[in-house]
Protein backbone atom coordinates (compact mmCIF):
# COMPACT_ATOMS: atom_id res chain seq x y z
CA UNK A 1 0.00 0.00 0.00
CA UNK A 2 1.24 3.28 -0.95
CA UNK A 3 -0.08 6.73 0.05
CA UNK A 4 0.73 9.82 -2.33
CA UNK A 5 0.11 13.21 -1.12
CA UNK A 6 0.22 16.29 -2.40
CA UNK A 7 -1.06 20.20 -2.46
CA UNK A 8 1.31 21.83 -0.53
CA UNK A 9 2.34 24.93 -1.37
CA UNK A 10 3.15 28.34 -0.19
CA UNK A 11 0.08 30.60 0.68
CA UNK A 12 -0.09 34.13 2.45
CA UNK A 13 -1.54 34.90 5.48
CA UNK A 14 -5.49 34.32 5.54
CA UNK A 15 -5.60 32.37 2.57
CA UNK A 16 -6.05 28.04 1.36
CA UNK A 17 -4.95 25.37 0.30
CA UNK A 18 -6.45 21.84 -0.26
CA UNK A 19 -4.06 18.86 0.61
CA UNK A 20 -4.96 15.32 -0.90
CA UNK A 21 -3.88 12.10 -0.06
CA UNK A 22 -4.84 9.20 -1.88
CA UNK A 23 -4.02 5.04 -1.18
CA UNK A 24 -3.14 2.49 -3.72
CA UNK A 25 -3.07 -0.95 -3.50
CA UNK A 26 -5.08 -3.80 -3.12
CA UNK A 27 -7.25 -2.56 -0.66
CA UNK A 28 -10.18 -4.57 1.16
CA UNK A 29 -11.14 -1.45 3.76
CA UNK A 30 -9.51 1.99 4.67
CA UNK A 31 -10.78 2.07 7.98
CA UNK A 32 -9.44 5.75 9.00
CA UNK A 33 -7.39 8.52 7.73
CA UNK A 34 -5.92 11.78 8.55
CA UNK A 35 -3.14 14.59 8.36
CA UNK A 36 -0.44 15.13 10.67
CA UNK A 37 2.03 17.79 10.30
CA UNK A 38 5.21 18.58 11.66
CA UNK A 39 7.01 22.25 12.33
CA UNK A 40 10.40 23.07 12.51
CA UNK A 41 11.85 21.53 15.80
CA UNK A 42 8.52 20.21 16.99
CA UNK A 43 7.20 17.27 17.32
CA UNK A 44 4.57 15.11 15.10
CA UNK A 45 1.18 16.40 15.50
CA UNK A 46 -2.42 15.34 14.69
CA UNK A 47 -4.56 17.96 12.91
CA UNK A 48 -7.69 16.14 11.65
CA UNK A 49 -8.75 12.39 11.63
CA UNK A 50 -12.07 10.75 9.27
CA UNK A 51 -13.46 7.30 9.49
CA UNK A 52 -14.81 5.99 6.30
CA UNK A 53 -18.31 6.40 7.99
CA UNK A 54 -17.47 10.38 7.83
CA UNK A 55 -16.90 11.07 11.44
CA UNK A 56 -14.25 12.87 12.03
CA UNK A 57 -11.87 14.75 14.50
CA UNK A 58 -10.09 17.78 15.03
CA UNK A 59 -7.24 19.36 16.71
CA UNK A 60 -8.40 22.35 18.68
CA UNK A 61 -6.42 24.87 16.32
CA UNK A 62 -7.66 22.96 13.02
CA UNK A 63 -11.58 23.88 14.39
CA UNK A 64 -13.42 25.93 12.10
CA UNK A 65 -10.58 26.61 9.94
CA UNK A 66 -10.38 23.00 8.38
CA UNK A 67 -12.14 20.60 6.88
CA UNK A 68 -11.32 16.97 6.55
CA UNK A 69 -13.33 15.04 3.83
CA UNK A 70 -13.14 11.39 1.95
CA UNK A 71 -13.53 10.08 -1.20
CA UNK A 72 -13.80 6.51 -0.06
CA UNK A 73 -14.56 5.54 -3.97
CA UNK A 74 -11.48 6.69 -4.36
CA UNK A 75 -9.61 6.22 -1.34
CA UNK A 76 -8.75 9.57 -0.95
CA UNK A 77 -8.68 12.02 1.81
CA UNK A 78 -9.08 15.81 1.46
CA UNK A 79 -7.95 18.49 3.94
CA UNK A 80 -8.93 22.05 3.28
CA UNK A 81 -7.20 24.53 5.10
CA UNK A 82 -8.67 27.89 5.56
CA UNK A 83 -7.43 31.15 6.82
CA UNK A 84 -3.97 29.76 7.33
CA UNK A 85 -1.77 31.31 9.97
CA UNK A 86 2.00 31.26 10.17
CA UNK A 87 2.10 28.68 12.84
CA UNK A 88 0.58 26.35 10.31
CA UNK A 89 3.60 26.09 8.89
CA UNK A 90 4.80 22.48 8.81
CA UNK A 91 5.41 19.36 7.12
CA UNK A 92 1.80 17.53 6.25
CA UNK A 93 1.61 13.75 6.54
CA UNK A 94 -0.88 11.97 5.48
CA UNK A 95 -1.76 8.77 7.27
CA UNK A 96 -4.28 5.59 7.14
CA UNK A 97 -5.28 2.65 9.04
CA UNK A 98 -6.04 0.14 6.37
CA UNK A 99 -6.47 -3.16 5.69
CA UNK A 100 -5.01 -4.53 2.40
CA UNK A 101 -3.87 -7.48 0.99
CA UNK A 102 0.08 -8.40 0.56
CA UNK A 103 2.22 -10.77 0.31
CA UNK A 104 -0.46 -13.67 0.19
CA UNK A 105 -2.36 -12.39 3.18
CA UNK A 106 -4.42 -9.41 4.04
CA UNK A 107 -3.04 -6.90 6.90
CA UNK A 108 -3.93 -3.91 8.83
CA UNK A 109 -1.55 -1.50 9.45
CA UNK A 110 -0.76 1.79 9.64
CA UNK A 111 0.48 3.09 6.95
CA UNK A 112 2.28 6.85 5.98
CA UNK A 113 2.68 9.07 3.12
CA UNK A 114 5.63 10.96 2.43
CA UNK A 115 5.21 14.63 3.42
CA UNK A 116 4.09 18.02 1.47
CA UNK A 117 5.18 21.10 2.99
CA UNK A 118 3.29 23.51 3.53
CA UNK A 119 4.28 27.78 4.28
CA UNK A 120 2.57 30.34 5.46
CA UNK A 121 4.02 33.45 4.97
CA UNK A 122 3.92 37.09 3.37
Amino acid sequence: VQLQASGGGLVQPGGSLRLSCAASGIIFRINEMGWYRQAPGKQRESVAAISSGGRTNYQDSAKGRFTISIDNAKNTVFLQMNSLEPEDTAVYYCNADITYYSGGAWSRDDCWGQGTLVTVSS
